[in-house]
């Protein structure tokens, strides 16, 4: 089960969306089987695409594996420092409800849209902002 094009394209417009409100940087990846326990693998992806490098350390990675229904947002220590501590379980809970109806476009773009909210209230978006990390989806290497 893969995102067709236009699906692709409406992930990746909520991400353009949800930055243009935060300094934060959105990262999304599909598999469609996680090999490892979920959050490694989206620690794995974590580092791999450099998210780490923000300056603010204000990364979120969305990492989903759709076939094995297993999911993980992980987020840079910038984040922790700041966010209120259910942050990541209230934003997995509004994806959760899209994806239990199969809706995964649908549960992804509500899940960049609650951590771009999230984000916009402790990193918003200053006027020099760049956008430090590309918005497309990354799809894994399964």
């Amino acid at each position: 089960m893969a995102l067709n094009a236009e699906e692709q394209e409406k992930v990746v417009h909520a991400i353009n969306l949800a930055e243009g409100e935060t300094s934060g940087e959105i990262r999304v990846v599909i598999e469609n089987h996680c090999p490892e326990e979920v959050q490694d693998r989206a620690t794995h992806y974590f580092s791999k695409l450099g998210m780490h490098r923000t300056a603010l350390k204000n990364g979120v990675l969305i990492y989903v594996a759709l076939e094995d229904h297993k999911f993980s947002i992980i987020g840079d220590k910038g984040i922790h420092e700041r966010v209120e501590s259910d942050f990541w379980n209230c934003t997995k809970d509004v994806m959760v409800e899209e994806f239990r109806g199969n809706h995964i476009v649908e549960g992804l773009i509500k899940g960049i849209e609650h951590a771009g909210k999230q984000l916009a209230k402790f990193f918003p978006r200053e006027h020099d902002d760049i956008n430090e990390l590309p918005n497309d989806i990354v799809f894994g290497d399964r």
